[in-house]
């Protein structure tokens, strides 16, 4: 089934709350940008390649979450709480080179990934100490993702209580300590942490996203047929999907991916599924 589209509508805000989510909007935190990064620099090598996309690729889709629930959560938070989340996130977002900033500007600048990740792990600290509560968990949440890129274990701590609870913070918790989980090689707790997940209405992470980072951890774990069945059924759900007219919708891309793996994996059972018979958009 298709996934129904969330509408957000637009609120009068604060100037500051404004600010803040403009910083949301740039943002994404240390865990998910340096994910990303290794994806982005993965598709640029198998571009016009033709070659099997991996598994990774589907975190693509995942940045915007990340992006969306700050946004989400600047508006539940007060103006100073706010304020001072931004600007942790601004550290945890300043650039790392050998060269000063300019004179006269307010820009920040580390030597190295790990100086900058310590500076942005005392401001988020200092945030959830000072306003505890709501941001003071959302302030935790950011502060334990910085910390897997120096110290993973450290940051596979922190995460683990915060990814008990079934509200917003536990759930991209959860999905954070899944991926590290996989990372340190224990694919039966990365496993366990994403089926919670997917048994959740609203996960807050696409089901189909989730649904394709499972089905790598069970090829990982040499449950090939468990891994065919759920790329299956992930692939026949998105080329079965129609838009509120009827008409087929395009794969997304981590159908897609899900489509190669699929026909990488067993090719006779990737042929069950029917080509998409997409309508040009010039009408032709």
């Amino acid at each position: 089934m298709a996934r129904k589209k969330r509408t957000i509508q637009p609120v009068a805000v604060p100037e500051n709350e404004a600010k803040a989510k403009a910083e949301a909007a740039k943002y994404r935190d240390h865990f998910q940008q340096s994910l990303g990064g290794k994806v982005e620099e993965a598709g640029k090598k198998l571009e016009g390649h033709g070659k099997t996309i991996m598994y990774g690729l589907a975190a693509l889709a995942v940045l915007a979450v990340v992006i969306w629930i700050f946004y989400v959560w600047s508006g539940r938070s007060n103006a100073n709480a706010q304020t001072a989340l931004g600007r942790a996130i601004e550290t945890s977002q300043a650039q790392v080179s050998d060269t000063p900033p300019a004179a006269g500007t307010n820009q920040k600048t580390f030597k190295t990934e790990k100086e900058r990740a310590e500076a942005a792990i005392a401001e988020f600290n200092a945030v959830a100490e000072k306003f505890g509560g709501d941001v003071g968990e959302k302030a935790k949440y950011f502060a334990a993702v910085n910390r897997l890129a120096i110290d993973r274990p450290a940051g596979i701590q922190e995460l683990e209580p915060l990814s008990k609870s079934n509200d917003e913070v536990g759930k991209m918790a959860k999905f954070a300590l899944a991926q590290a989980k996989t990372d340190e090689g224990k694919p039966d707790e990365a496993a366990a942490l994403y089926q919670e997940l997917l048994s959740m209405s609203d996960p807050l992470v696409a089901k189909e996203t989730l649904n394709f980072l499972l089905a790598g951890i069970y090829e990982k774990q040499g449950k090939k047929q468990e891994a065919v069945d759920l790329l299956f059924n992930l692939v026949k759900s998105a080329s079965e999907a129609k838009d509120l007219e009827g008409k087929p919708v395009a794969l997304t891309a981590t159908a897609q991916s899900a489509k190669e793996k699929l026909q990488e994996l067993d090719p006779e059972k990737a042929k069950e599924i029917p080509e998409q018979a997409l309508e040009s958009p010039f009408g032709m």
